[in-house]
């Protein structure tokens, strides 16, 4: 008979190595997913997470990594410090969709005037929405005691609802011949987001990937706010007896979760994606998610995590083209790697013993 025993305290050990097993375990088993749909798994895999980094087109891939990561790294920061205090957003898909419908309408608003302060401008806005869509289950939690997980997972479904208006209505491209969707901003200087270095993939949101990790690892480590996130976390009665007071804690967490997410949404607008469109939303809110728990909740692990997701996201692109894999699979191998993670993360507080039944 197996037996889970728990542990006296958590395992280093296993909180280090569960994402590198996760990780594996994904491996083997999406390599399994891929034979049954009648691919070779070993050619695939290899496809997945060696061509985009050492492949014959790998120059062309390399920057699109920075392109992909950064929004996953921006929220999953933002994630990260609800969820080591207990505060559960799951909306960040709403928050990053209502930061780029803010952020250009900002730019828009200004067409087609030229101006260096548009683009500030924008940014500001971006955050402003993602922080105004998060403060409503912030808000409701704090005020009537609402779960934040149903009440912010039941907005990103207004937010889609929202986007459709935006691409049908009030953001509509006049001159689009009747074609739903913005103008594009990649055409308009002022507000286009563009790469700092040619061919690099750097752009503003990479920059504010990079400052957001390093701003998270200052005020966990260094801040009294941070020790009072990492106390109501793992002792929550301790908190509340030491001062803390949850109420702030929960407009402070959720409300920087989707200032960082509608700063995501607007840096995607203005830069790769170039106007709001019914399909603009890609996941990347969900897919955070996992990032944050891949990387441990710790800004440097999410750093690494973020950049592990863009490879599959690349590499599962480049396996839809070149192996003819289905969307749904690459799909369903990423959602592996949370399964295995979660899964393999019970190791850390638990052990594994066998043990003989007992005959009655």
């Amino acid at each position: 008979m197996i037996k889970l025993e728990k542990r006296p305290q958590p395992s280093d050990l296993w909180s280090l190595a569960t994402p590198v097993v996760a990780v594996l375990a994904t491996m083997v088993f999406g390599g399994l997913l891929f034979a049954l749909l009648g691919k070779n798994p070993a050619e695939a895999i290899r496809t997945i997470f060696w061509d985009p980094l050492f492949g014959e087109f790998s120059f062309y891939y390399r920057p699109q990594l920075l392109v992909k990561g950064a929004p996953l790294v921006l929220i999953a920061i933002g994630l990260s410090l609800g969820f080591r205090a207990g505060i559960w957003n799951i909306g960040a898909e709403g928050q990053y969709i209502m930061g780029a419908i803010c952020g250009a309408a900002v730019g828009l608003a200004f067409y087609p005037t030229e101006s260096l302060l548009v683009f500030p401008l924008m940014v500001l806005g971006g955050a402003f929405g993602g922080w105004v869509w998060a403060m409503i289950p912030a808000v409701l939690k704090v005020r009537f005691g609402t779960n934040e997980i149903l009440v912010s997972l039941m907005l990103v479904y207004v937010a889609e609802q929202f986007l459709a208006a935006a691409s049908l209505s009030f953001l509509k491209n006049p001159e689009g011949f009747g074609f739903p969707g913005s103008r594009n901003l990649q055409q308009y200087p002022s507000a286009h987001n563009a790469e700092l270095i040619a061919g690099s993939g750097m752009h503003w949101g990479v920059v504010f990937a990079f400052i957001a990790v390093i701003f998270a690892y200052v005020l966990l480590n260094r801040h009294m706010l941070g020790f009072q996130i990492r106390l109501t976390g793992e002792a929550p009665r301790a908190a509340r007896f030491s001062g803390v007071k949850p109420a702030r804690l929960v407009l402070f967490c959720l409300g920087m979760s989707g200032a960082l997410a509608g700063l995501a949404g607007l840096f995607e607008v203005a830069g790769p994606a170039g106007q709001v469109t019914i399909d603009f939303n890609v996941g990347y809110g969900f897919t955070a998610i996992i990032v944050a728990f891949l990387g441990r909740l710790h800004p440097v692990g999410i750093l690494l995590a973020g950049g592990l997701m863009a490879l599959t996201y690349i590499g599962g692109e480049i396996a839809q083209s070149n192996l003819g894999l289905p969307a749904a699979a690459i799909q369903v191998f990423q959602g592996m790697l949370l399964f295995f993670l979660l899964a393999f993360d019970l190791l850390t507080n638990y052990r594994i013993r066998f043990a003989k039944s007992e005959v009655a």
